[in-house]
């Protein structure tokens, strides 16, 4: 298999404007498809448009029992 046409992790997070960590929690998650070559993960460059347009930061957490507090909460 040739890796013309595949970028590293390092290359994808430069790419995406995220870090490597996330890059790598991206294809951990599979959301992001990658192949192993010699240990290490690297990625179609076509595949970045699968998460390019990924809203940014952290989803929020759902809400336990839909009033928005915290359990025992007073106000």
């Amino acid at each position: 298999m040739s890796a013309e046409g595949y970028i590293s992790t390092s290359g994808a997070a430069g790419r995406l404007g995220i870090t490597r960590q996330r890059v790598l929690q991206l294809i951990e998650g599979g959301r992001l498809p990658a192949t192993m070559f010699a240990n290490v993960y690297m990625i179609r460059e076509s595949d970045l448009k699968l998460v390019k347009d990924r809203p940014a930061g952290r989803p929020p957490k759902p809400k336990a029992n839909g009033t928005g507090k915290k359990k025992g909460s007073k106000k």
